[in-house]
């Protein structure tokens, strides 16, 4: 099998400073990226509608448990977008009805960064090493010491958005993962894991999961027994941008033996599968279209982001994999990537 390295088509850029700057960390292999396009589906019928029912099935996307006790409030649209400028990064928070309101910018040597499950917190990482968290106007460092000048190396917000999940500097082959609370205090070592890369936090606050820097593989970590284990059935990859509530169904972007990694950046879209990690099989996702992301609701619904040619779509599914609604994306993000969908 040839051995790849640090996120490929997942909306790397070339021209970018961090494409121009290589770095290496123990088990971090960085490598030039080849982009292939995406090709983008027609948007019809993907305007934004009231709730509807869709296909789907038992052992569709969801939760381990099934489907949900009672029928969940709507989404309204509200989510957190990063876009890619000459300037570094902004990350703007989008709200139906009174559009784009600042909350950070990433600067653009680090690509190290992440929004709060709130969609009020910006948290970031500079090439000094040091973990901001700013809401916009304000701004704090909250820790020193950061793994920084990686890109996958992106800290990763608690469900509840009072705690960040970050990496100090380290030469282990198992990274220690640090947990700070938001305002700076309470900085503490959880365990050790070689899942770095772009980690996602679950609903239930007990598991994250990240890939690789070799790519090779993604791993699931247990903040109760402070360990990893790899998860089944992804052999390859270089992104993972959610966790079902019980951290069991892993969002992630698989590669092939012959895909580049790329250097890791957080992606404007990439190709969507979801695995489920105890038995390794991919969990089917009823939609229709070109599927460039998708995130897990804190009550186990998924929302799966699909491509069009004017704006992307959001449809809504149950745990059962039944399509509950669909919300058409502001035009203006159509190019841009998604870091939190709020409400």
């Amino acid at each position: 099998m040839k051995r790849t390295a640090l996120g490929p088509t997942a909306a790397t850029r070339p021209d970018s400073p961090a494409s121009k700057k290589r770095r290496v960390l123990s088990g971090l292999a960085l490598v030039p990226v080849v982009l292939a396009p995406l090709l983008l589906a027609p948007d019809a019928v993907l305007a934004r509608t009231a709730p509807v029912t869709g296909v789907g099935g038992a052992g569709a996307v969801g939760t381990a448990g099934g489907s949900t006790s009672a029928a969940p409030k709507p989404l309204e649209g509200a989510v957190v977008y990063v876009n890619y400028d000459a300037k570094g990064y902004p990350v703007t928070r989008y709200e139906p009805g009174s559009g784009f309101a600042k909350l950070g910018r990433a600067p653009g040597i680090t690509f190290q960064f992440a929004a709060s499950p709130d969609g009020t917190k910006f948290a970031w990482i500079t090439e000094d090493g040091r973990l901001h968290v700013g809401d916009g106007s304000t701004e704090k460092v909250v820790a020193k010491g950061a793994a920084a000048g990686f890109p996958c190396l992106t800290p990763a917000w608690s469900p509840d958005s009072t705690e960040i999940a970050y990496f100090p500097k380290s030469n282990a082959d198992k990274s220690p993962l640090m947990v700070v609370n938001a305002d700076g205090t309470g900085a503490r070592t959880v365990g050790r894991t070689l899942g770095a890369c772009h980690l996602a936090w679950s609903a239930d606050g007990r598991h994250l999961a990240g890939y690789a820097g070799t790519t090779d593989g993604v791993y699931v970590f247990d903040m109760r027994s402070g360990t990893s284990v790899r998860a089944r059935g992804i052999k390859l990859a270089n992104h993972v941008q959610s966790l079902s509530p019980d951290g069991r169904k892993v969002v992630v972007r698989t590669l092939s033996p012959e895909e580049p990694g790329g250097d890791g950046v957080w992606p404007e879209k990439f190709w969507t599968t979801v695995v489920d990690t105890v038995t390794g099989k991919k969990v089917p996702i009823s939609v229709k279209g070109l599927k460039i992301g998708a995130y897990y609701l804190a009550d186990g619904r998924l929302v799966v982001r699909v491509a069009g040619r004017t704006h992307n779509t959001l449809v809504v599914l149950d745990s059962s994999g039944k399509e509950l609604q669909r919300l058409a994306e502001p035009a203006q993000a159509r190019d841009q990537g998604i870091l939190q969908i709020v409400r």
